[in-house]
């Protein structure tokens, strides 16, 4: 698995637990990286990044995903699809080097191995939404 995914799977780890725990993200993220054996992976960095930037930037991340989920509320998305979408949202607005297509590519990728089946036909369409929205 490619750094980056699993980068993309560790943030959607602590951020899934926080959502479900009601917790700050970065409390979660202080424990899990507690509990992470030294020297940790090349790609906790990049998935400490993806989980401060969603939580920094949470506000606008589910403004955006609640304008764009046609028929949907934030609530009534299963977790880890929305928590898939924040990750995506953030790397989408916030992470330049990351193109448009590879961060929805990753979301839909990491929604078949871990949701619905119909999460990936999901993420897919509101992300390329929101990314079509951004590149205005």
């Amino acid at each position: 698995m490619p750094a980056r995914r699993k980068a993309r799977k560790r943030a959607l780890d602590v951020l899934y637990e926080a959502d479900l725990r009601d917790l700050p993200p970065s409390e979660v993220l202080a424990t899990y990286l507690q509990r992470i054996e030294k020297p940790r992976p090349e790609h906790m960095d990049y998935a400490t990044t993806l989980v401060e930037g969603v939580a920094k930037n949470l506000d606008r991340i589910d403004e955006l995903l609640a304008s764009y989920a046609e028929g949907w509320t934030l609530e009534r998305m299963p977790v880890v699809d929305r928590n898939l979408a924040r990750i995506a949202v953030f790397e989408l607005l916030y992470v330049p080097e990351i193109d448009d297509p590879v961060a929805i590519t990753e979301a839909v990728e990491l929604a078949k191995q871990m949701s619905t089946d119909d999460s990936p036909r999901f993420l897919n369409g509101i992300l390329g939404r929101i990314a079509e929205f951004a590149s205005r």
